[in-house]
């Protein structure tokens, strides 16, 4: 087998899903070849108490199977009870903290982190900043083109940081204060009675005239087509970029992780992981647009 430095990761689970269906997910990726699992509620505060109470038995299990795991926070923090959330999860000192809004730079004292796609690191002076507060990582924005992923990512080895780039899922566009999916079904956000729960992968907003376009997952609003940077692995490596994320859905993300992995470590080409992920029956089209700097929605040399 190939020796790599390459770190394959999971990121957190983005949806609303069952306290059952979120265990039975984590008992598979305890056996998945994935190095690094995130956990926490990023997108609904509302949702965290169905799952809070687990943490513990899965922190637990996936430590064993040999996982580095991580807590990420909430990407919007508007209310009492999401500051004092922020504030629970920087007290951990057991494990790594991914963060996704700059409340939490309140309650860290420049004790180390990672940030979270959603801080939208754009720039070299942003990743200095954070750096030089205890960053330590970070996950750059999916929407970044190569070029400058290249640039953050030699700028992030100048600071003696690390990179980490997702290379596979639907794509956070958007958040909001206000809940689209509670909405679309006649229901205010504090009422919202968990109606996300009904769309395990997010639920379709198509076009007027009935094409594809994007989904809906409470606040969040998510490209319709998935993220497919398998073919760009070798140039991503290339350029120093270290950890590669795999978003979950209700898709075999064991599988999914397996492919990644096999090309990863020289293992599976780039063709040959492409044709095994399509054998996977992925209900949405793969882009990788950004990352070439056209329209997301496109996939480019495929």
């Amino acid at each position: 087998m190939a020796v790599t430095m390459s770190k394959l990761t999971m990121a957190p689970i983005l949806f609303h899903w069952s306290a059952e269906d979120k265990l039975a997910f984590y008992h598979r990726i305890a056996d998945a070849p994935v190095d690094d699992v995130y956990l926490g509620e990023v997108v609904c505060s509302k949702r965290a108490p169905f799952f809070e109470k687990h943490y513990d038995e899965v922190a637990d299990a996936l430590t064993k199977a040999g996982k580095q795991v991580v807590f990420s926070t909430l990407a919007e923090v508007m209310l009492k009870r999401e500051r004092h959330m922020i504030a629970g999860f920087c007290a951990l000192e057991d494990f790594p903290l991914e963060i996704n809004d700059s409340a939490a730079l309140w309650h860290l004292n420049d004790k180390s982190y990672r940030v979270g796609p959603l801080m939208n690191v754009y720039n070299e002076d942003t990743m200095a900043y954070l750096a030089a507060r205890g960053a330590v990582h970070f996950s750059l924005p999916p929407e970044l083109p190569r070029d400058s992923v290249a640039i953050l990512a030699a700028k992030a080895k100048e600071l003696g940081a690390t990179t980490e780039v997702q290379v596979f899922g639907r794509l956070s566009l958007a958040l909001s204060a206000r809940c689209y999916h509670a909405r679309a079904h006649g229901r205010i956000k504090d009422n919202c009675q968990f109606v996300c729960e009904q769309d395990p992968d997010g639920m379709p907003l198509n076009t007027l005239d009935n094409q594809e376009f994007l989904s809906v997952n409470g606040i969040q609003t998510l490209s319709h087509s998935y993220l497919n940077l398998i073919g760009e692995l070798q140039d991503l490596q290339d350029m120093g970029v270290t950890h590669f994320r795999l978003s979950p859905h209700t898709v075999d993300m064991v599988a999914v992780a397996e492919i990644f992995r096999a090309v990863l470590d020289g293992e599976t080409n780039a063709q040959d992981g492409r044709a095994q992920l399509d054998a996977l029956d992925i209900p949405a089209p793969f882009v990788n647009g950004f990352w070439h700097g056209q329209a997301g929605h496109r996939m480019v040399g495929a």
